[in-house]
């Protein structure tokens, strides 16, 4: 059995979708209302929303993305403005999970995305009270 530590501003996080799936919430409706105007209006309707091909720029490898996720990677993520001064911050820090593929990040990785609430404040955030967004710690045991 795994201790649980508390986790420090060099914790990773990241959104965890099985906590989507366990809460019956519908993740790709969160994620439509993150895209930008014009994918928005491309994308009313879920349903026309398949998969697409990605190629990681890292390393060439192709895998089969939601549609969705795959305009605001490379769309919406792109445009000024897309996490702003005036984005809520938990939304700030969801769409920032949601531009970088869901990669974990530590919240001081995210302070040096986002540029706003020193690290620690983040950590608060993040920890304290609710789960937001299916945003929380990751463990060893969530790379399976």
């Amino acid at each position: 059995m795994a201790k649980w530590l508390k986790p420090t501003v060099d914790t990773k996080f990241a959104i965890d979708m099985r906590w989507w799936e366990r809460k019956g919430s519908n993740f790709r409706s969160h994620l439509r209302d993150a895209l930008c105007p014009e994918c928005r209006e491309a994308f009313q309707s879920l349903q026309k929303a398949g998969d697409t091909d990605w190629v990681d720029p890292r390393t060439g490898e192709v895998t089969r993305q939601d549609a969705l996720w795959y305009s605001l990677r490379t769309c919406c993520s792109l445009k000024p403005g897309y996490i702003g001064p005036d984005t809520a911050i938990i939304q700030s820090v969801f769409r920032t999970f949601l531009s970088n593929g869901n990669q974990p990040l530590t919240t001081n990785e995210l302070y040096e995305r986002i540029d706003r609430r020193p690290p620690e404040i983040l950590l608060r955030i993040l920890t304290k009270g609710q789960l937001h967004l299916g945003i929380r710690p990751v463990s060893s045991s969530d790379d399976d």
